[in-house]
């Protein structure tokens, strides 16, 4: 048994939530959120060599992985590997890219089951960006 960090009632150090105020997992001493997180300490431009990240704040927003390469449901990186994400080259569902692999992409060349590119795409549906902007215009 020990005292919550929050309103220091004694629960059990197993509890999930504390059954007096509710915080989440209130044996802990510091409790920074729910989930994974992993940043490389050698660093490369100011940011990180890798970044992982599937971990929420205690407010429930997201933790964007950002690094060299980048992990995560929402990333932004030179290599990103995430569902939603930023980077020169991205293996992703939703991506911004130079080079794309991914469900629905923007990007310089991909490969994507919906996409707009600039150079070269491949794909289900995949459409040049210039040659969609002189059919509007």
């Amino acid at each position: 048994m020990k005292p919550c960090r929050e309103c220091h009632h004694v629960i059990s150090e197993q509890a999930r939530t504390c059954p007096n105020c509710g915080a989440p997992f209130p044996a802990k001493e510091n409790w920074n959120g729910y989930g994974y997180e992993f940043k490389s300490k050698a660093q490369l431009l100011g940011l990180p060599l890798l970044h992982i990240s599937f971990k929420f704040k205690p407010n429930g927003k997201p933790v964007a992985a950002r690094g060299i390469i980048s992990i995560g449901m929402f990333g932004m990186g030179v290599i990103n590997i995430s569902q939603f994400g930023i980077g020169l080259f991205s293996l992703s569902q939703f991506t911004i890219a130079g080079y794309a692999v991914a469900q629905f992409a923007i990007a310089y060349s991909l490969v994507a089951q919906v996409g707009l590119y600039l150079n070269q795409g491949m794909g289900m549906f995949v459409v040049n960006f210039l040659d969609l902007i002189g059919k509007l215009f």
